[in-house]
């Protein structure tokens, strides 16, 4: 199979020759995180680490890291009272963060221009923007601002859903542009399962309706969007029924915070395509060849080859070996020539 063939196999749920694999890391160390606008060399630094990693590791299935963009900038500086969030305004579509965002996306593409693997653009929800935004540090806070996004859905929690609103809306412009624009073939929605903040039922209610809608507003562009629920200290065990009903093609969530293996999240999520399986940092980056091959059968063991990609979490370490994912391919055809 080609690459779109295998991939487009496993979004439908069909047997494949083996299963693909869709492992990414970031390109730059966390100083660099959110300063493209600032720092020229720290951009190029982003773009050059894509270029160096397909020397050594050609993917199954690609992302633009924009690492040194990530997040739409936002400043809530002012915000005294959860009402104050109606007053937020997001950076403009003529904004130096989305003509960056631009030339970045389309200098990765050219990069993976010679390769039919899908190549998705990153894209982050609402939610997780206005969080980490609140904290006034972005990125580099290493977390949002839990206790004030808390305090403000207390408060008001129709002001913050509206706030999501007005996000979510120019979100939906940066997604229309990488897909239409910049040649992205998919976006890769990132989003939270952080029950210790905001419990399944205001989830449903007030955060939800807006990552669905950037889902639907870009299944408009492409029908094969995927779902990343992010992982971390606040991430809740056994949380991905919240997710059941999200429209996408594909879902990725972090083993080491949903402590729900890939065959049981399928089932969960009603026999939704699912990929992943290692964890952030653990056998991937530190066994042996032997010991990835091993937990590589172990996850197809468990979960199939139907509708499987194999994946990680979030990301893996920024200075794993790229050839380690090669490890991990070898060991998917060796399965596959075994239960043939």
């Amino acid at each position: 199979m080609t690459r779109k063939e295998r991939f487009s196999a496993f979004l439908n749920n069909r047997p494949m020759d083996r299963v693909p694999v869709a492992i990414f890391h970031h390109f730059c160390k966390p100083q660099d995180f959110g300063k493209g606008v600032t720092d020229r060399a720290a951009f190029e630094r982003n773009i050059e680490g894509h270029r160096l990693a397909r020397k050594v590791f050609d993917p199954d299935v690609a992302k633009v890291m924009n690492d040194t963009l990530m997040l739409l900038p936002l400043d809530c500086s002012f915000a005294e009272k959860a009402s104050d969030l109606r007053k937020i305004e997001p950076v403009s579509m003529d904004s130096e963060f989305v003509s960056r965002t631009r030339e970045l996306t389309k200098r990765v593409r050219e990069i993976y221009g010679d390769t039919d693997a899908p190549l998705y653009g990153t894209s982050f929800s609402p939610y997780t923007v206005l969080r980490f935004s609140l904290s006034g540090k972005g990125m580099l806070g290493n977390g949002g601002d839990e206790h004030r996004f808390k305090q403000y859905m207390a408060e008001d929690p129709e002001a913050v859903s509206d706030a999501l609103d007005i996000l979510g809306q120019r979100i939906m412009e940066l997604n229309r542009m990488l897909i239409s624009e910049c040649g992205v073939d998919g976006i890769y929605l990132a989003v939270n399962n952080q029950n210790s903040i905001v419990p399944p039922e205001l989830h449903r209610k007030y955060i939800a309706p807006h990552e669905k809608a950037l889902i639907e507003d870009a299944n408009k562009l492409s029908g094969i969007n995927l779902l990343h629920i992010c992982g971390g200290p606040l991430a809740v065990p056994s949380g991905l029924e919240t997710f059941a009903d999200y429209p996408v093609a594909a879902v990725n969530w972090a083993i080491e915070g949903e402590k729900v293996p890939l065959g049981r999240g399928k089932k969960i999520l009603g026999g939704k395509p699912v990929f992943g399986g290692f964890e952030r940092s653990g056998v991937l980056d530190k066994g042996t060849r032997e010991e990835v091959e091993a937990r590589v059968f172990n996850i197809l063991d468990e979960a199939g080859q139907v509708g499987i990609m194999m994946g990680a979490d979030c990301t893996v370490p920024t200075d794993i070996d790229d050839n380690r994912l090669e490890w991990v391919r070898q060991a998917v055809i060796k399965y596959a020539e075994k239960r043939a």
